[in-house]
């Protein structure tokens, strides 16, 4: 995928600017920060999230920029660690001066960086970040997507409605907040719709054999397993449970989608299902516009990050427009009043906790692709 880097010369000149002016909106161009997961274990995600924002931005800057002054881009690599998250915002804020920050993808690495954009006071937009806890770090600090109270129960819903399952096990990543919510907030679900946990078994990101939970989980004989994770894992999870005869559906959440998850789990995965932000098959004009534009540019289909990050820096600029201004107060204030903003990822609106209302689809993959099931509303 295609990743732009403003480095070297090219930052330090813009430092030098920003240091005249001020912060990052009182000079010739409007200065907006990113941090994410250019590399590392969650590379894809950064990536494609890069890509939408970047597309955002080129089409707001064809059409005249904002208050009169076209928008820069200056994206830090936090390398898929919490810790250089937290490096990455400092030096976007200190150093750069921007207006406004977005990111991350993960919530781990959201939760990291989040005080320092509050403290600041700079408006943070994750694009998406699902876990709870992310927007209570501070008044300043939103997300485009939904949380894992919602997530997940679309997937108990669905597992217990739509599948007709009644014994599930779980495998969580317990170095994950994004992984621990979703399982917590699972269980709580499917119980309540009658449903029974009959294992449930842990790992932590960067793992690489599975064997022993999965061997735990075959003895339980459940339904299906419930598997909060990210792509690298899930997908490598999903090839060693077939190789061990499990056979059962493994559902996920929205952090299995990525490209990498098909190359890693191939035919594995078939007859798996996720939660999702959007499907690429809706036949919106809206969407279908966004993804032949993505396409063309990037070669590539666009992925729920992608679409997501694309929603998050159109949102944040149409608050900055509203606002009339890039004083952080006054975009923070006009991204609290954001109600059914034509999104990609959903219509949107922004409530009181500074989360997103908006739906979340049901995707079933089958060779190598997913397809769309069912969506479900808030």
């Amino acid at each position: 995928m295609k990743v732009r880097l403003f480095v070297a010369a090219g930052a330090a000149a813009l430092l030098v600017g920003s240091l005249a002016c001020g912060k990052g909106g009182g000079g010739a161009e409007i200065v907006i920060g990113e941090y994410g997961s250019l590399t590392g274990t969650t590379a894809t995600f950064g990536q494609s999230t890069h890509n939408g924002i970047l597309q955002a931005f080129d089409e707001i800057n064809a059409a005249g920029g904002l208050l009169g002054k076209k928008v820069k881009v200056l994206v830090e690599d936090d390398r898929s660690q919490p810790e250089e998250a937290t490096t990455a915002v400092t030096k976007l804020i200190n150093q750069s001066h921007v207006v406004a920050v977005l990111g991350e993808v993960s919530s781990s690495r959201s939760l990291a960086a989040a005080p320092i954009c509050q403290a600041n006071k700079v408006p943070m937009v994750s694009p998406s970040s699902t876990n709870p806890r992310v927007t209570q770090q501070g008044d300043y600090i939103f997300r485009v997507c939904f949380i894992d109270p919602f997530q997940a129960p679309v997937m108990a819903k669905f597992a217990a409605n739509t599948l007709k399952i009644k014994r599930v096990a779980i495998l969580t990543d317990v170095r994950n907040d994004y992984s621990i919510g979703l399982q917590t907030f699972f269980r709580q679900s499917f119980k309540a719709l009658g449903g029974e946990i009959v294992a449930e078994q842990s790992y932590s990101e960067g793992d690489s054999d599975f064997r022993a939970q999965l061997t735990q989980i075959k003895a339980a004989n459940p339904e299906a397993i419930y598997l909060p994770g990210y792509y690298t894992e899930a997908a490598t999870i999903a090839r060693q449970a077939r190789e061990l005869g499990i056979t059962v559906p493994l559902m996920g959440g929205d952090g299995w989608d990525s490209p990498k998850l098909f190359e890693i789990g191939g035919a594995a995965l078939d007859g798996c299902y996720i939660s999702n932000h959007y499907s690429v098959d809706d036949p919106s004009p809206a969407i279908q516009k966004f993804v032949s534009e993505y396409k063309s540019r990037y070669k590539d289909s666009p992925d729920a990050l992608a679409a997501l990050g694309y929603d998050a820096a159109r949102i944040l600029a149409d608050a900055i427009k509203r606002a009339g201004s890039t004083d952080g107060e006054k975009v923070r204030d006009a991204l609290k009043t954001v109600k059914d903003f034509p999104g990609v990822t959903g219509t949107i609106t922004i409530n009181a906790d500074r989360n997103a209302v908006k739906p979340a689809v049901v995707l079933k993959i089958d060779k190598g692709k997913f397809h769309y099931v069912e969506t479900v509303n808030p």
